[in-house]
């Protein structure tokens, strides 16, 4: 019998639309920290997703184009309350984020960087830390059943850490490893989920909303903003393996072939999208602002994060409602059910990863470049720690970890502090 929900079908559609209003508000620090809160709400809290549904639908996001977390929140709602329960999952986790990417934008380029308010941000990203560690304990536990799958999470950290290997590589190679050696038969035999059919409906009509723009701007002969269409369409469609497979194409197009900003915007543009709610592809949307802002002023600017928001999130709910209904009977090929896991296994060795790599930038001001062989490795210069990150990491992970806290109250607490420290 197909399942329409993943585990418990009496969750009711408020329900659901609180706890994804709260993922969207609470998601800061990039995918890892993202899924690791979904991680804590959906599985651990709740119960409503299984743990094996949820890091094969982590999986199977992961080989989409797009920002894996996003597409997860999509997921997850469209299984428990079909196209509705998508639609919701996937605003909810951008919106919050979008809204505060616009209000940081106008301040960027009107005022500059406050520095009181780069601190609470700093208290923010101490805490993600964190996060990020709690992530790591869990989907580990729950992930690394064999020593083959051990083996291919440490290839995957030592792959992005020292080889610095680009994340669609580990991944398309961490699914051709678990195809070829991972034991293991598919899931029992699966069905087009119930409901395909007006996914199908909505896939036409979304498809239709990200061609609009197009239309529109090829019939008003505006030359910028078909170019800003065209670029982050480009980037919804190639950029395999999640949001940080982002960063590389958008530095190279928006800063050396286009000069749309500098490289130091560029960097602010990261920076500001680690620190706020929603998918770290936000960093487009500040990106397309900025570029506005260059070519014509605020309002260009708006028009021009909005269209940036459009070309790149429609797609991605696209790819969801495309492709999702097939999974359950995708599952039971078994070379593509041992793929899968392999990702899985691989995906725990990415986000440590991720994880030493965020830590060492807020927790270090200067690092310094190893040479290993053929391959450089930045070091952190133990002389640079900041105290008080480092400080507000332990506080956080004692309180998240040890004590239990909700997220809710421990993230609003470290900005709190770390604003307060700095103005004292």
């Amino acid at each position: 019998m197909t399942r329409q929900n993943l585990t418990n079908p009496q969750v009711s559609l408020p329900e659901f639309t609180a706890v994804a209003g709260k993922i969207g508000l609470l998601s800061f620090g990039g995918p890892a920290a993202q899924i690791a809160l979904m991680q804590d709400e959906l599985v651990d809290k709740r119960g409503w997703i299984s743990q094996a549904d949820f890091l094969r639908a982590l999986s199977f996001c992961l080989l989409l184009p797009g920002p894996e977390a996003m597409q997860l929140a999509t997921y997850v709602g469209w299984r428990m309350h079909g196209v509705r329960g998508g639609l919701i999952g996937g605003s909810l986790f951008i919106l919050p984020g979008a809204l505060v990417v616009f209000a940081l934008a106008l301040a960027y380029v009107k005022f500059g960087q406050n520095p009181l308010i780069l601190e609470a941000f700093m208290g923010i990203k101490a805490c993600v830390v964190a996060i990020v560690v709690q992530a790591l304990l869990k989907i580990s536990k729950r992930a690394l059943f064999t020593p083959m799958a051990w083996a291919m999470a440490a290839s995957s950290f030592c792959a992005m850490s020292i080889a610095d290997l680009p994340f669609p590589a580990v991944v398309l190679v961490a699914a051709i490893w678990g195809t070829l050696v991972l034991p293991g038969a598919g899931h029992p035999a699966g069905q087009m989920i119930k409901g395909s059919h007006s996914t199908a409906t909505t896939s036409i009509l979304l498809a239709a909303l990200w061609a609009a723009p197009f239309a529109m701007l090829w019939l008003l002969k505006d030359v910028f903003l078909t170019k800003v269409a065209m670029v982050f369409s480009t980037l919804a469609v190639v950029t395999f393996g999640g949001a940080y497979a982002v960063l590389g194409y958008l530095g190279q197009t928006a800063v050396a072939d286009l000069h749309w900003i500098t490289a130091q915007q560029m960097v602010d543009s990261l920076g500001l999208a680690e620190t706020t709610p929603g998918p770290l592809i936000l960093v487009t949307q500040f990106v397309g602002f900025l570029a506005g802002y260059h070519a014509g002023g605020i309002g260009l600017a708006l028009l021009a994060g909005l269209l940036t928001l459009w070309v790149t999130f429609i797609p991605c709910f696209l790819w969801i409602f495309l492709f999702a209904p097939h999974l359950e009977r995708l599952m039971a090929v078994a070379w593509l059910a041992r793929g899968l896991a392999g990702v899985t296994a691989a995906v725990v060795g990415v986000i440590a990863s991720i994880s030493i790599w965020f830590a060492g930038q807020i927790w270090f001001a200067a690092h310094a470049s190893l040479a290993l062989g053929p391959f450089n490795i930045s070091l952190p210069q133990w002389h640079s720690v900041d105290g008080l990150a480092f400080s507000l990491s332990a506080i956080a992970a004692i309180l998240l970890i040890w004590r239990k806290w909700d997220i809710l109250w421990i993230l609003p607490a470290m900005a709190v502090v770390s604003a307060a420290i700095s103005f004292l």
